[in-house]
């Protein structure tokens, strides 16, 4: 038996940054710990340092290689106060064992230090590399010839054997009260003390660890524990997990324990078909097996060696007979004759209402010979299971399936991951030595130059400089422009750099970088080294000059692949910078109601041959395709990891297409929409399973449709409370998007360039996801004009500002004494305001906490959909949408587009009549104070002046009082016309006459 390699986990404490003083002299003693799978480890303490440094190697051992990446890796950090009171605590990081690297990979990370509670007081930085080796084992021993022993009498036995049974009972009497009150004063000491200190594993080779070993050496007894001590210490090594880490683990352990009770179960008749012998086993004549059952026929591939191995699954619901035969058929070609005949080799056949029921996790049925029933020939025999199993049965993803179309790739369920996305960044600095034809020619032309950069399809240019004779700086041209790409894992092998003349079209020179030897980095402290790259020209010229250049694989960004408001993750690159899920999304696929016919079938009626495409994270999910059915069942369930609550479940129905296409002009058809939900998990409960039917609704040329109902049940399981509120207060984006942010118009292209390069890479999986199946899923058009989404924007900020006016008409009621008694409790309001303005603030957000409260029993209790009236799309018209379909640029006639364009000229002549309005407001308060108007200006001097007398001499509660009696007077003593400051106010003038 192979001997597995041993694997070690090595944590490279290197210092920390701006830690929280916890001493009361402003300092901080501090030590780091570092727990995983029940192993402890301690750094040295470094004495009154906020940024200490420890540059100290820890080696853990991993038990099981397998589950590394559900394990947790938690670094602990403690102030140590070097008395018999306990540490204080400054901070700690939590690392998933999915994030760790292999030796070679390592980075040094700075991760910010968490709170244990929500009131600590916690800041600073803990810096770390974190990776592991694969070490082969150790070479077996050579085998020794054992030694011949004497047969053992009274006199040689071994001493522990010669004693009495008796004396044993008694030494061993003894010995148990030891160990248990070492045990327990082991316990009391590890609780009245920091966390232990615990001895690095070494090498024989190795220098002596930098770690300080304080524990006493182990007794005898503990360093052979018996087989009771043993179970007992993985109790408490499993008790020393947190609560967190268990609900995950149990969590995990139930997806596979029940992992379709989100759905319902689907019974399926499974016949597995191994082999056949026949009597004459010397005959090379291909044999085939056929099953029936009812109606449903289907037959294995004609094989010579009668060895098939192939599995069957019958939908039970659409079975139309209770029996099954399967029978033997062997083609047999005489000399004379062009086409094989077939002949029957036997029959076996089964009563459907006999064949025993397998539910996982039960073993497989184990096959059988079956001797086959036949007039012609004897002793014929064939190997078969036959079971009633459900769609949790293994063998069903690898199964001819009858609801699918059998083993077409193109139906089977799958599931897909989106590529690894990075940021490049490539800085280009300057050139030198540029080779820019005879030193006249040069100078006559005064060359222009740019560089530009091209990975794979991507093509970014710097802007432009003029090269000179005069001076230095212009004879090597200099830009200090970033360039930033998207890469996909595995990268494009180069990525090419070449310096163009504008002046005369033609290239200096090129030089190409290879990708996969760029450095990564995690955040914006690692220093980048900048690189001298030559640069090459045609054959004639291979030196042209030289450029400077400083490029890296970003890795604390997170690549938008999505829209915006349908993120679904936001992760950084950088697998160093992974954090543990905070929960599970589990999604039960259920079925579909009411489909419309998609498309024709034999020219005649119309059909469906739906499936369903589920995204979130990277990781994308294929239902099966269930063949003409306007109600499919798939009832199939899928589970995601969750990093962010605030995140989005997309879940599309499409038509299959694909699955046939046209062999002899190799063309396959698209796929086409069906609709589409959206489920944002902030909106659900925890631990709650939401069972729900949601509207297809797709958009077309002729207007909105529905196409029918899909059934979805959806669960978010939640690990941890306080990791989930923690969620709430984190910002949403990775650290390196706020300390160094790209540009909004950069960050659009950018979000583009990821699409097409997903979509690109999907449609190249086998078998392919369609290209319009990934841009309607990733919504890869909002950023195209459209009027309805104009419209529907516009009335969303109307909306949002429906209840400003509702305040706004609540308090001119008041004002104009609609309802009297209201105006005269205002009125006293005011009064009790002004006394007592300590009780302003604690009155609104008592106000605001019972309206909340009240407000829970009335909360959206469904997850919402895509709502058709929000979307506006009843309220306009053909053309509107028609132009909302046309690609770009337009494929339309001019007559349309000129109607069109004349549309948006008027709309947005009003939007140009509202920006002018507003500025001239703007301009109108600026005029004010730039005497712009002299005696405006004058008057509002006058007035300052009087005011400024009036509050001095008059207590400001007295004049909020008046003024606020003032504003609420009676509409017998309130005037129609403008109040004095607006009409002043609007006389002010504005730039407005000064436009061309």
């Amino acid at each position: 038996m192979a001997e597995t390699c041993t694997r070690k986990l090595i944590v490279e404490v290197c210092n920390a940054r701006s830690l929280m003083p916890k001493d009361g002299q402003g300092t901080a003693s501090a030590f780091a710990t570092v727990d995983f799978d029940g192993q402890r480890r301690r750094t040295k303490t470094k004495l009154r340092d906020l940024n200490p440094e420890w540059d100290e190697k820890l080696e853990f051992l991993v038990h099981d290689t397998d589950s590394m990446a559900t394990e947790t890796l938690e670094i602990s950090l403690y102030n140590d106060k070097k008395t018999g009171k306990r540490s204080t605590f400054l901070g700690k990081v939590r690392i998933a064992g999915s994030a760790f690297v292999k030796s070679g990979g390592e980075t040094l990370v700075y991760y910010p230090l968490e709170k244990r509670s929500v009131f600590s007081q916690i800041k600073g930085e803990l810096g770390l590399k974190v990776y592991y080796i694969d070490e082969d084992p150790p070479a077996p021993p050579a085998e020794q010839k054992p030694e011949e022993k004497a047969p053992e009498t009274e006199e040689n036995k071994p001493a522990e054997e010669a004693k009495p049974e008796e004396e044993k009972k008694e030494e061993e009497k003894k010995e148990e009260p030891k160990t248990e009150s070492n045990k327990e004063a082991k316990k009391e000491e590890e609780k009245s003390s920091p966390p232990p200190q615990e001895e690095n594993p070494k090498k024989p080779d190795e220098a002596a660890p930098p770690v300080k070993v304080e524990n006493p050496p182990l007794a005898e007894s503990e360093k052979k524990p018996s087989k009771e001590e043993k179970e007992k210490a993985e109790i408490v090594k499993r008790s020393e997990v947190t609560i967190g880490d268990l609900e995950l683990r149990s969590l995990a352990s139930d997806r596979g324990r029940s992992a379709y009770d989100l759905v319902d179960r689907m019974p399926f008749l499974y016949v597995r078909v191994v082999k056949a012998k026949t009597a004459n086993n010397e005959s090379k004549n291909p044999v085939y097996a056929k099953l029936m059952i009812g109606t449903h026929s289907i037959k294995t591939k004609s094989q010579s060696d009668k060895d098939w191995d192939k599995v069957f699954a019958f939908d039970k619901e659409g079975l139309n007979s209770t029996s099954l035969e399967v029978s033997v058929w062997t083609e047999e070609k005489k000399e004379n004759e062009e086409a094989a005949q077939e002949c029957s080799l036997g029959t076996v056949s089964f009563d459907l209402q006999e064949v025993p029921k397998r539910v996982p996790p039960d073993s497989p049925l184990a096959p059988q010979w079956y001797a086959l029933e036949s007039e012609n020939s004897a002793g014929n025999e064939v190997m078969l299971a036959v079971w009633i199993g459900t769609q949790a049965d293994e063998a069903f993803q690898e199964a001819w399936q009858s609801d699918s179309g059998g083993l077409l790739p193109e139906t089977r369920a799958k599931v897909y991951l989106s590529p690894k996305l990075w940021y490049l960044r490539l800085t280009v600095i300057q050139t030198q030595d540029l080779h820019l034809g005879s030193g006249s020619e040069a100078k006559v032309r005064n060359p222009e130059l740019y560089v530009k950069a091209q990975l794979g399809a991507q093509l970014f240019k710097t802007g432009r400089t003029s090269v000179g004779s005069t001076s230095a700086s212009s004879a090597n041209p200099t830009w200090n422009e970033d360039l930033v790409f998207v890469a996909a894992e595995p990268f494009e092998p180069f990525l090419t750099v070449t310096v163009e003349d504008v002046t005369n079209g033609q290239s200096v020179g090129h030089a190409k970088i290879h990708v996969a030897s760029i450095e990564r980095r995690t955040d914006n402290r690692t220093e980048l080294k900048s690189r001298w790259f030559n640069l090459v020209g045609d054959e004639t010229k291979p030196y042209t000059g030289r450029i400077h250049v400083r490029v890296c694989l970003e890795g604390g960004y997170h690549v938008l692949d999505e829209a915006a408001h349908v993120t679904s993750d936001v992760r950084a690159a950088a697998k160093q910078l992974a954090k543990a899920p905070i929960g599970l999304l589990e999604v039960g696929i259920r079925g579909a109601t009411n489909l419309l016919p998609v498309k024709t079938k034999d020219g005649t009626r119309g059909t469906t041959d739906a499936y369903v495409v589920a995204k979130y994270g990277p990781k994308w999910v294929r239902t099966r395709t269930i063949l003409d059915r306007f109600n499919p069942r798939w009832n199939e369930q899928y589970t995601w990891d969750v990093y962010d609550p605030c995140t989005v479940l997309t879940i599309g129905v499409f038509d299959n297409g694909r699955y046939k296409h046209d062999e002899a002009a190799g063309k396959q058809g698209k796929d086409v929409r069906v609709g589409k939900v959206r489920i944002r998990l902030s909106t659900l409960d925890t631990n709650r399973v939401y069972f729900n039917q949601y509207s297809l609704m797709v958009l077309l040329p002729s207007g909105a449709k529905k196409m029918g109902e899909i059934e979805i049940a959806v669960r978010f399981s939640c690990s941890s409370w306080l990791s989930l509120i923690q969620a709430y207060t984190s910002p949403i984006l990775p650290r390196m998007h706020y300390i160094k942010p790209l540009g909004p118009t950069q960050q659009d292209i950018l979000r583009h360039t990821a699409m097409r390069l997903v979509t690109a890479r999907l449609t190249r999986s086998e078998p392919p996801l369609g290209q319009e199946v990934v841009q309607f899923m990733l919504d890869s058009d909002t950023h195209m004009w459209s009027m309805r989404r104009s419209k529907a924007n516009w009335f969303r900020v109307v909306g949002c500002l429906t209840r400003v006016a509702t305040l706004a008409r609540w308090t001119e009621g008041i004002r104009t004494w609609v309802h009297p008694p209201t105006s005269v409790l205002m009125h006293m309001l005011l009064i009790a305001v002004v006394l007592c303005p300590h009780l302003v603030l604690p009155t609104i957000f008592m106000y605001a906490f019972l309206i909340l409260v009240f407000r829970f029993r009335y909360r959206q209790r469904v997850p919402l959909n895509m709502d058709s009236r929000l979307s506006y799309v009843d309220m306009v018209g053909p053309d509107e949408l028609d132009e909302e379909f046309d690609g770009f640029p337009t494929t339309r006639s001019q007559d349309v587009v000129r109607v069109r364009y004349d549309r948006l000229r008027a709309l947005a002549g009003r939007a140009q009549t509202l920006l002018g309005d507003f500025a001239a407001h703007g301009e109108r308060l600026e005029a004010l104070w730039n005497w712009r108007d002299p005696r405006a200006t004058g008057i509002f001097v006058v007035f300052c002046l009087v005011a400024s007398l009036v509050f001095y001499m008059v207590p400001f509660k007295v004049f909020v009082i008046g003024y606020g009696f003032y504003y609420l007077r009676h509409p017998r003593f309130r005037d129609d016309m403008p109040s004095v400051p607006v009409s002043f106010f609007r006389r002010l003038p504005s730039f407005s006459d000064q436009i061309l």
